[in-house]
């Protein structure tokens, strides 16, 4: 039986990534569209009641048939999306998906998603840190372009005591 392995494709995306992001705003609609897929995927498994398989996907853990199905429904979705058709969306979905699929393991590692997932049993829970790993993962695809935009306190308190009324 052949084993399959995430070390080639991560390689891959690794070379690609480094020069996907010369086709801008295209690479950023494939790569929502790819992570918007494999969300999509991940969150159908865990509400049949395999968190653990996701985790173990995302651990690279997973035995091979396992990540061979999720990985397939992960193409197909995607190819559904991206609407493109024959050789050119099998390549797009070839690059893209194992790019997507590092940059989530990479962020699942560093926020500690599989700690938090073992110890919080629900799917509610569960499906609240896939939706915080997305939002992570994203970020890490498509970080704010150093324009410095920060998201502000609501200053409504401190406006209302500065502007003085007058009668």
């Amino acid at each position: 039986m052949k084993k399959i392995t995430f070390l080639p494709l991560f390689t891959a995306a690794k070379v690609t990534g480094l020069r996907a992001w010369q086709t801008g705003r295209l690479f950023q609609q494939v790569a929502a569209k790819a992570l918007d897929a494999v969300q999509e995927v991940l969150r159908a498994e865990i509400r049949k009641g395999n968190a653990q398989l996701v985790v173990d996907f995302l651990a690279d853990k997973a035995l091979p048939a396992a990540k061979a199905l999720l990985l397939e429904r992960m193409a197909a979705r995607l190819l559904l999306r991206i609407g493109l058709r024959g050789a050119l969306a099998t390549n797009v979905v070839g690059w893209i998906l194992p790019f997507v699929v590092e940059r989530l393991i990479k962020v699942g590692v560093k926020t500690g998603f599989f700690e938090k997932v073992k110890s919080n049993a629900t799917v509610a829970d569960t499906l609240g840190r896939l939706d915080e790993l997305k939002q992570a993962t994203w970020k890490m695809i498509n970080p704010d372009a150093g324009s410095g935009a920060e998201l502000l306190q609501d200053d409504t308190a401190s406006t209302q005591s500065v502007i003085p009324v007058r009668k």
